[in-house]
């Protein structure tokens, strides 16, 4: 965690006890006050609102991938990485006070959430998937409720919050479920948060229409022992077919990444440097 954002209002996507929240937990620890947005885009903007002085959003799932709107938004904001995080991702079944397994006849919950516990609902047949925009909202509306025929799945957190009962365990098909969250602060702030352990750079690039114009923006990292974890495409937004490029590059060396950084930028038409921090422990 960075000394200087310790008494930060952190924002997040979701509402309280949303696995984005608890994320923010462990960058953070238990004081921090967490700010919910009901949306990506109400959270990209609560900085500028007045609303909070950074955000933790989500990059990557291990198993369901990137997280596509946060990729776009990351280029409309004007806000830097400063820090990641790596979050376990467990799913708990949770229900009104008194219900049973036996009760349940609808289970809600966020899409990704609902598709990763495919194991749990072949073996509940009877169970009614019920998509929703958030895996704690949906524990929150069935407390709310009442009633003991609907459950929801969430992280464990949100059974304490809402005063859920937790009626199955673990219910995830894959327990090498992680995702990763990156911390963002407004791009003039950045420099001030500066860590001398980063070792970890997020780019965005667009290429030259011309043959040979990826492997010319992605050798320079090989030849200077730049390791790169990541290359993703997203479409350009007005330009159909078009695409630009997000990077996730480490190296223990400033030196040949701002060596590689510098002959990459003579072989794109848009480069962005999305933020240098330190990686985060792989759990």
């Amino acid at each position: 965690m960075i000394p200087t954002l310790k008494s930060a209002r952190v924002a997040f996507q979701g509402e309280q006890g949303a696995f984005s929240e608890a994320a923010a937990i462990q960058l953070f620890g238990d004081s921090v006050t967490t700010i919910p947005r009901p949306t990506f885009d109400s959270a990209f903007a609560a900085i500028a609102d007045g609303a909070a002085d950074v955000l933790l959003a989500p990059v990557e799932n291990t198993l369901a991938g990137s997280v596509v709107r946060v990729y776009d938004l990351l280029l409309e904001s004007d806000l830097t990485m400063v820090s990641e995080t790596i979050l376990h991702i467990e799913h708990q079944l949770i229900g009104c006070p008194g219900a049973t397994l036996a009760d349940l006849r609808s289970v809600s919950s966020h899409p990704v959430a609902l598709a990763q516990c495919e194991k749990f609902f072949l073996a509940h047949s009877n169970l009614r998937r019920v998509p929703t925009e958030d895996t704690a909202g949906s524990v929150r509306e069935v407390i709310s409720r009442g009633d003991k025929s609907f459950a929801g799945i969430a992280a464990r957190r949100a059974a304490s919050i809402y005063g859920g009962t937790i009626l199955a365990e673990n219910i995830h098909d894959n327990p090498e479920n992680f995702t990763r969250f990156v911390l963002l602060v407004p791009s003039a702030q950045a420099a001030q948060l500066a860590s001398p352990e980063a070792n970890k750079m997020s780019i965005a690039l667009r290429l030259a229409h011309k043959p040979g114009a990826l492997l010319a923006a992605l050798e320079p990292f090989s030849r200077h022992g730049v390791n790169l974890q990541k290359i993703e495409s997203r479409p350009i937004h007005g330009r159909p077919f078009e695409y630009q490029f997000y990077l996730d590059v480490e190296t223990g060396s400033s030196a040949a990444l701002n060596a590689a950084l510098a002959e990459v930028r003579s072989s794109t038409t848009f480069l962005r440097v999305l933020g240098l921090y330190p990686s985060a422990p792989r759990a």
